[in-house]
């Protein structure tokens, strides 16, 4: 059964909150992407809430922006030190004062938790990354990489002031669309469709102030300001173990942005998905879920 609730923060935030298992027990805590929202990890909430696979208590929030959670008009609230704020009080109040047993991430989830792990890395036991890309090997490939940057172009879209209308249309359908690409999504049933429009009925923008917020991105025609970004070393080291999960027939994050990754994640193990796109989470649960018991 999944438990659902609004938690207030010590500084504020109030995010929507979804949750399967005992509290008491040792925490997986789960983080979405865009566009998903926190009842995407319903499936894996359930798996592994059941004693016979751990009996974990299992959370899932909206990051701030998303469904029911708060969503602050100024895009400069977006920034990662506060969406890493937000995800460091959820755990002290989910786990108290010990370590969760994993961070589990998708995605802009994925960004926030990298962040997490480099800058507060006894808050987990392991990190377990899905389809996500380091910001160390991000920078890199928009820099220099002509495939990734191409791929990558859907995010200045993001930030145009029209696209939370546009992606609205007709019922959402631009939005539905980025899932058809790479794998068919025949996991995407009426009642999935379902419950995504009415997490985006709550409204698109403050999901899309997370590109418009990072610096991360392509630059625009004309612009160099990627070129003059430059990440110091320490913000990129993540000495947690680490499990990376990569389907591999992402079209939006190509596989190059594995390509010297342990530089920065010495205790990575690296699990490619050959038929997996950026949406495996849905595709393949059940691998997923075996991946991730295994790395537990």
């Amino acid at each position: 059964m999944i438990e659902t609730w609004q938690q207030t923060l010590p500084h504020g935030i109030h995010l929507s909150c979804r949750a399967a298992g005992p509290k008491g027990a040792p925490v997986l805590l789960f983080l979405h992407g865009f566009p998903e929202a926190a009842f995407a990890w319903d499936e894996l909430l359930l798996h592994f809430s059941k004693p016979e696979n751990g009996g974990y208590r299992c959370v899932a929030p909206n990051l701030r922006g998303y469904e029911k959670s708060s969503r602050p008009a100024e895009v400069s609230a977006y920034r990662a030190k506060f969406l890493v704020q937000d995800i460091a009080a959820l755990i002290q109040i989910e786990a108290g004062a010990s370590p969760l047993k994993a961070l589990v991430a998708h995605d802009w989830g994925g960004g926030v938790a990298w962040n997490l792990a480099n800058q507060m890395p006894h808050l987990m036991h392991k990190l377990v990354i899905i389809n996500s890309p380091h910001p160390g090997t991000f920078l890199r490939d928009l820099k220099s990489n002509a495939e990734q940057i191409a791929a990558s172009e859907y995010m200045n879209y993001f930030c145009e002031p029209q696209a939370a209308a546009e992606l609205s249309a007709n019922e959402f359908e631009m939005l539905f669309h980025f899932f058809e690409k790479g794998v068919k999504p025949v996991w995407l049933t009426p009642e999935v469709k379902a419950h995504y429009k009415s997490a985006w009925s709550e409204g698109l923008q403050g999901g899309l102030n997370f590109y418009v917020a990072s610096p991360l991105k392509p630059n625009k025609p004309g612009e160099q300001a990627l070129q003059n970004l430059n990440l110091p070393e320490e913000m990129l080291r993540i000495a947690v173990p680490t499990l990376l999960l990569w389907g591999m027939q992402d079209v939006a994050l190509l596989p190059h942005l594995i390509v010297g990754l342990e530089a920065y994640v010495p205790n990575l193990t690296y699990v490619p998905i050959e038929e997996g796109s950026h949406w495996v989470v849905h595709e393949q649960p059940e691998l997923v879920q075996r991946e991730i018991a295994a790395f537990l």
